[in-house]
């Protein structure tokens, strides 16, 4: 039997991390240099937000340029990791009976490779990405991660790519932002008490949980994929934060590793 990897929730921030330099881009490549390196990665990010659940099957995933407004070096990155279409038709088997579309026309989307460039900046581990169903609450969610757990015990490392808090509405967007929002920290600082207390059924709630989670997740879809990584937590487990820190005032970078 393989070692059991982590399951890690990235904070991905915005897309310029891809090509920037600095504590959170430099801390996702410590982390790659100390797992295990994996077989294969299962990434559910937060930008392939849709009707449905759906895996990738492609054995050469594009690269998926999904914003726009930014510097034209970031539209050229590619990151050119392998499929695993073996990897794909697993995930189906441990979803059932949940339908899962087999799907070749998406790729891997930013809030994959803006993080994966630097963990695994030579693209030569293969990657299959899940989608995240809009239509189901946030116990659904939690469950589909509670049966892709037995993954990390088969050397698959599970990523989701998010962020705690992600409020655009109230983001620094070129102005100098100091401090992150009083409610921002509040938030986060809730959510990651809760973690290490395993109370994850208020996570999964998180609406529950007052005004200051209003601000924070003013729509789920870079939230949801934390609870991922929380449903893949094994007994016993421990749960770090490798990488934290609050941008432009209201986007969490917090990461969440399990194991």
């Amino acid at each position: 039997m393989s070692e059991r990897l982590p399951a890690i929730f990235f904070g991905h921030g915005n897309p310029m991390n891809a090509v920037t330099t600095n504590p959170y881009t430099q801390a996702w490549q410590r982390i790659g240099g100390q797992i295990t390196r994996p077989k294969a990665i299962l990434s559910i990010s937060a930008h392939w937000f849709v009707a449905g659940t759906g895996i990738t099957v492609s054995t050469s995933p594009r690269t998926i340029h999904d914003f726009g407004g930014f510097p034209r070096e970031l539209y050229q990155v590619r990151y050119p990791a392998p499929g695993d279409p073996d990897l794909a038709l697993r995930v189906l088997k441990m979803l059932s009976p949940l339908p899962v579309e087999l799907d070749d026309s998406w790729g891997l989307d930013h809030g994959t490779w803006s993080v994966l460039t630097h963990v695994y900046p030579n693209a030569d581990v293969p990657v299959v990405q899940l989608s995240i169903d809009e239509r189901q609450p946030g116990a659904f969610h939690f469950e589909v991660g509670k049966k892709l757990a037995p993954l990390r015990e088969e050397g698959i490392l599970i990523v989701g790519s998010g962020n705690l808090v992600h409020n655009l509405h109230a983001y620094a967007w070129g102005r100098h932002m100091p401090d992150p929002y009083d409610w921002a920290v509040r938030f986060e600082a809730e959510a990651k008490q809760r973690m290490l207390a395993g109370e994850y059924k208020s996570l999964i709630n998180y609406e529950r949980l007052g005004p200051e989670a209003i601000l924070s997740v003013p729509t789920p879809d870079h939230y949801l994929p934390m609870l991922y990584v929380l449903g893949a937590w094994q007994q016993g487990e421990r749960i770090q934060f490798p990488v934290e820190g609050v941008d432009g005032g209201s986007i969490s970078m917090l990461a969440v590793q399990i194991g």
